[in-house]
């Protein structure tokens, strides 16, 4: 059991006193008497008093001053999300502004993402290098024997396009999202399926570079590849944060951790389906089809140039109110 000190109090009190204050403000006319700077204020108190009463949980002395705060959060809570009307201008505005700011808050489970899709990436390409054979149970037989005849396994998607970019998109939201849910299993989950990934990247780019297939493998995933394979990033890297709260929950109780682990994770995860959809589209229609191999290429890097700029660009202070 922790026991909070007079002093620790004494530093957080001011901080539930401006809560209480913005909170009584905003009572009486909703948000609309708060300034900007204001309502960023609220909504940072609002975390930091969160993780506040997550602390006085800990201590059994601090019982009622719990509760108080406790209370104080829920008016807080009551009026920043009866505030927020979910219309598509909202939602355009948190995809623009908000999601950036979610990314940048994760990075570092992005990163380590990264790592473990390029890992499982270049040990395939290692092993395959050194024998062909380990790419077979990684890849099935099929994509095996297309690359065996000269052929892309891909072809048969163009003749049957609208049909097959609803299949594309359900299959990579499906994997995506058991890349996110694997951190149910204490991130274990989110770790096979984005090395795994690797793996099979690894695999196919050097079976299709021996059989001189580079450039068809290539052009056929540089379009939607631009957006698919960080859009897998991002989930894997939900489901790593998810496991991450259920590992380590520091100061918190377990079941707090992991809610909060949760929250954040889902935010992170959000902003991948319309990547997705955007990915589908294109590996349906555009990728498989006869366009120049050039203009393939270039409409990848563009995308990727767009998906870059969305996430890294400089942020509007607007921003912080959708996290």
């Amino acid at each position: 059991m922790t026991v909070l000190s007079n002093l620790w109090i004494q530093k957080r009190t001011p901080h539930w006193e401006r809560l209480t204050t913005l909170v009584a403000a905003a009572s009486q006319n909703r948000l609309k008497k708060l300034s900007r700077s204001e309502l960023q204020e609220l909504a940072l108190l609002y975390r930091q008093v969160a993780s506040d009463l997550s602390t006085l949980r800990q201590d059994r002395t601090s019982a009622a001053l719990a509760a108080q705060v406790n209370h104080l959060l829920a008016r807080a809570h009551h009026i920043i999300y009866s505030s927020r009307k979910s219309t598509w201008r909202n939602f355009l505005l948190y995809l623009r502004d908000g999601y950036p700011l979610v990314f940048r808050q994760q990075i570092r489970y992005v990163f380590t993402a990264l790592v473990l899709l390029l890992g499982g990436t270049l040990v395939a390409t290692a092993f395959t290098l050194a024998d062909p054979r380990f790419a077979a149970p990684i890849l099935g037989p099929n994509v095996m024997e297309n690359v065996e005849r000269h052929e892309m396994w891909t072809n048969s998607i163009v003749s049957v396009s609208p049909q097959a970019t609803s299949g594309i998109m359900t299959n990579n939201l499906s994997v995506s999202f058991s890349a996110f849910a694997g951190g149910l299993l204490f991130g274990l989950g989110a770790v096979y399926m984005l090395f795994l990934n690797g793996l099979m990247l690894g695999a196919v780019a050097v079976v299709c570079q021996k059989a001189g297939m580079g450039i068809l493998l290539w052009s056929f995933v540089a379009p939607h590849g631009s957006l698919e394979l960080p859009a897998l990033v991002i989930a894997g890297a939900a489901g790593l944060r998810l496991g991450h709260g259920m590992l380590f929950p520091g100061i918190y109780k377990w079941k707090d951790s992991v809610a909060r682990a949760g929250g954040e994770a889902v935010r992170l995860v959000s902003g991948v389906i319309p990547m997705l959809m955007t990915a589908g589209t294109l590996e349906g229609f555009f990728s498989p089809s006869s366009a120049p191999v050039a203009l393939k290429f270039s409409i990848g890097a563009g995308l990727f140039a767009l998906l870059l700029v969305w996430l890294f660009r400089p942020l509007p202070e607007s921003a912080a109110e959708f996290v």
